[in-house]
């Protein structure tokens, strides 16, 4: 579909429900996105859609609009169990913000009710919550939408309560399939009727969305929402609106870069992606101690209980910093986003322009940074040409302090520093060698000890990618790093308690092992035992069996002892020439050749 000019919610072709217009009214919406002129009016009038639009266009309400609206015109009314809507999406935090989005129109709707089913949850409880207070407007997550599809012992039966379902929903698809919830999909998709509308929005196109749009829709019109200005020809996937920046520091001085970045733009509104986990543990704890009075959040995958709470936080805050992975790259909307650092290029083109769409949302301006080391600044171009995503070099930040000394004081003052540092290098290098543009990521490039001192490391780990190397540049602190203690006094309690119980066992007879070895040469390792394998089966095919080769080498010995003397020739025919031996267990007694038993 081309270009769409923004109108007004009554200039749409078909009728809003009169409360849908006053909820929008209230919430200041006057006039519609090009992805929800184009979707909405097809979506009521029963059409099934694949829409993609660059991320921050308002997907969320050309979904939730004609949702409300097909609902409200069902004939025959939904009962408290029925399920009249089902919205999936990847992540809690963005099925938490579409819930909220929701909340606001069924507030003017009571006869409908929603519940969110997410992970970080009881889902005991959520059963309960479903059988006391019905749901005919459901948003979950693939992994507990399937198991409450299983839960029938707990007295829930949800695949009778979806074959009244009217519209189905999948909200970020093709993040969906990259995270790996194929198989949970077609599990859902089972239960679900056929005869319903049903909805894929994005904001890439992959070739695993294609296989779905094919298997989920019927006869579906495609949507493809350029913003307006945007040539026509152009296939930009960030917002007209934002401003990408790039800058290039050595890595002993990311981090220093960053945090003197962070210190200038304290009042305003940041997000901070890392490659991992470990990685936001880490340098997350260390802003909070280095940049004052300032709210800084840290958020990732490996989070169970607290991240709804820490999302919800954040996202009321008019200032602050949330330190954070790849989970809230995609489809997140966090009111005020001023900027978008990228301390760790992603491992995907497709995550970076995700990642930049968490700012210059909806028409507002934005900015985006990323940092990347010498080695990488062929990036650029590469992002230009595959994403079509122009960055604009910026000038070194300045007034750097180094920062590094005192985060090293901090892991000499407590080991749980020491530990987070160590598996935040780890984790780097190992997320580094998996990195899909290994043209320009490559590990064997990395200046380890650069790197260890922007980590502010102790001593380097070890590890099967620094094995054999030795780094002069590299100076380790000269305290035994055994010696550092916790400074939560039970977590110490319990070290010196296991280190006691290893020193009173008694030693464990030497083992061999076999060595790690980099995630860069397990291909290598693979195939050599494929080879291996392969010669094991051509001489187990072989006509010599283990009996006939345990006789072929006694009767070797037996020549080598003739020869030395050892024993007589006539020693050596008696103890060649064998009688079958008596095997009771497999071959029953043995004959004489008449017929009868031998004594």
């Amino acid at each position: 579909m081309g270009d769409i000019t923004d109108g007004t919610w009554n200039s749409l072709p078909v009728e809003l429900n009169e409360r849908i217009l006053q909820t929008l009214d209230e919430l200041r919406f006057t006039h519609m996105t090009p992805v929800q002129s184009a979707c909405i009016p097809l979506f009521m009038r029963n059409k099934d859609v694949a829409a993609e639009a660059v991320t921050g266009s308002g997907k969320t309400l050309a979904f939730v609009i004609p949702i409300m609206e097909l609902l409200l015109k069902r004939e025959e009314k939904l009962k408290k169990m029925q399920v009249g809507a089902l919205v999936i999406t990847p992540t809690r935090e963005l099925a938490l913000q579409i819930s909220e989005v929701m909340e606001k129109f069924i507030h003017k709707f009571p006869q409908f009710t929603q519940i969110l089913l997410i992970g970080g949850s009881n889902p005991i409880e959520d059963v309960e919550k479903f059988k006391d207070q019905g749901a005919n407007i459901v948003i979950a997550t693939p992994g507990r939408l399937e198991d409450m599809f299983r839960r029938k012992p707990d007295g829930l039966d949800l695949a009778s309560s979806v074959k009244s379902l009217d519209v189905l929903v999948l909200d970020e698809a093709d993040r969906l399939l990259d995270m790996g919830f194929e198989a949970s999909l077609n599990t859902i998709l089972g239960y679900l009727p056929k005869q319903r509308r049903t909805g894929l929005f994005s904001a890439t196109q992959t070739q695993e969305l294609e296989k779905l749009v094919r298997a989920g829709l019927r006869n579906p019109v495609r949507i493809a929402v350029k913003e307006k200005g945007v040539a026509a020809a152009s296939t930009q996937k960030t917002p007209s609106r934002l401003s990408n920046y790039y800058t290039v520091c050595r890595a002993e001085d990311k981090f220093n870069s960053l945090v003197a970045f962070l210190r200038q733009h304290k009042h305003e509104k940041l997000l901070v992606f890392f490659s991992t986990c470990a990685c936001v543990e880490y340098y997350g704890r260390a802003l909070e101690t280095l940049i004052r009075k300032v709210a800084i959040h840290c958020i990732h995958g490996k989070m169970k209980h607290k991240r709804n709470k820490i999302f919800a936080d954040f996202r009321s805050l008019k200032s602050g910093i949330l330190v954070c992975t790849d989970v809230m790259a995609r489809g997140i909307d966090i009111p005020d986003v001023h900027w978008v650092l990228q301390y760790d290029p992603p491992s995907s083109a497709s995550a970076f322009v995700h990642r930049c769409g968490r700012t210059a949302r909806i028409g507002n301006v934005g900015n985006a940074l990323v940092f990347l080391l010498p080695m990488e600044e062929s990036y650029v171009n590469f992002l230009s040409i595959n994403q079509k995503c122009p960055l604009q070099r910026m000038t070194p930040v300045k007034d750097v302090v180094d920062v590094l000394p005192k985060v090293k004081a901090s892991s000499l003052a407590d080991r749980a520093v020491f530990d987070r540092s160590m598996r935040a290098f780890v984790s780097y290098v190992q997320a580094y060698a998996k990195h899909e543009c290994s043209l320009i990521f490559r590990v064997k490039d990395l200046g380890f000890a650069s790197l260890a001192y922007g980590f502010a490391l102790l001593r380097l780990p070890k590890m099967p990618e620094l094995k054999g190397k030795t780094f002069p540049d590299f100076t380790e602190t000269t305290v035994d790093t055994e010696t550092i203690r916790y400074k939560d006094k039970n977590r110490e309690k319990q070290r010196q308690k296991m280190l006691t119980e290893l020193k009173d066992k008694p030693p464990v007879p030497k083992r061999t092992f076999i060595r790690n070895e980099a995630w860069s040469k397990q291909k290598k390792r693979k195939e050599r035992r494929q080879k291996r394998a392969a010669k094991r089966k051509h001489d187990e095919g072989s006509d010599v069996d283990d009996e006939d080769m345990k006789e072929l080498l006694n009767d070797t010995r037996l020549l080598k002892k003739l020869k030395k003397g050892q024993i007589s020739e006539e020693d050596f025919e008696k103890r060649v020439t064998r009688e079958p031996t008596w095997k009771p267990e497999t071959d029953g007694p043995p004959c004489d050749g008449s017929g009868g038993e031998a004594e």
